[in-house]
């Protein structure tokens, strides 16, 4: 993932956020040398805010041979991505027709140590952080916690894992090679536009604008940071 210096992370706390606040992803095990593809995942998690990422994945699954063969993965988290068409992305002044179309979107890539986890005891309190996280606050399954009888067997058919994160590459993609004017008027056709996730793809763009003193703001573009770059 190319990250230039101004879609890299403001500060830690802002790819921590997107772990926290969304919460699901993709879980990739390369596997050993032998091993054609790597395994890709599809998952909820739950994040400590510091370094420690938990799930639980189903006994069949095949992500477990891989890590079997090679207990390191990388969890992917993207969000607030939209598709930014060439009229919204022109430059002030730019002919629309001629202007470049790119996309925005928060991305998080956190390389992790694997640990697997069947101990019953363990597994359990993995489910009850993860109920606790994601069930309303009345929910009964919150309430009444994993010491039924069905949670007992559903226990018999998954496994956890306890991720340690060793490196972080993050990239929030959200014009931050623009002027802040600029930056701005694009938040407010991203608004107006209201698609799915254009709303919050204004609201974070909005929420990295700079300060005064920041390097980057009301800067000229240089060649190699047009609009339509990935």
């Amino acid at each position: 993932m190319l990250v230039h210096p101004w879609d890299a992370p403001n500060h830690d706390d802002e790819w921590r956020a997107v772990l926290q606040d969304f919460g699901f992803g993709q879980l990739i095990a390369p596997g050993g040398p032998d091993r054609e593809l790597p395994v890709v995942v599809p998952t909820h998690f739950t994040f400590d805010g510091g370094r420690t990422v938990e799930l639980h994945l189903a006994k069949p699954n095949p992500v477990w041979r891989a890590l079997a063969e090679r207990p390191r993965a990388l969890l992917t988290v993207v969000t607030d991505y939209v598709y930014v068409s060439a009229a919204i992305n022109a430059d002030p002044g730019q002919d629309p027709a001629l202007a470049v179309p790119t996309s925005y979107y928060a991305a998080v890539h956190v390389a992790v140590d694997v640990q697997i986890i069947d101990d019953p005891a363990a597994k359990a309190a993995i489910l009850t952080r993860a109920l606790n996280h994601f069930e309303p606050a009345n929910s009964p399954r919150v309430t009444r916690g994993v010491a039924g009888e069905s949670d007992r067997l559903q226990l018999e058919n998954i496994r956890g894992l306890c991720l340690t994160i060793t490196g972080v590459h993050a990239k929030f993609k959200f014009g931050g090679n623009k002027t802040v004017q600029h930056r701005r008027e694009i938040a407010a056709a991203l608004q107006s536009r209201n698609g799915s996730m254009d709303a919050s793809a204004s609201r974070r763009m909005l929420s990295r604008l700079p300060g005064p003193t920041d390097a980057w703001a009301d800067r000229p573009q240089r060649p190699d940071s047009r609009p339509g770059s990935l």
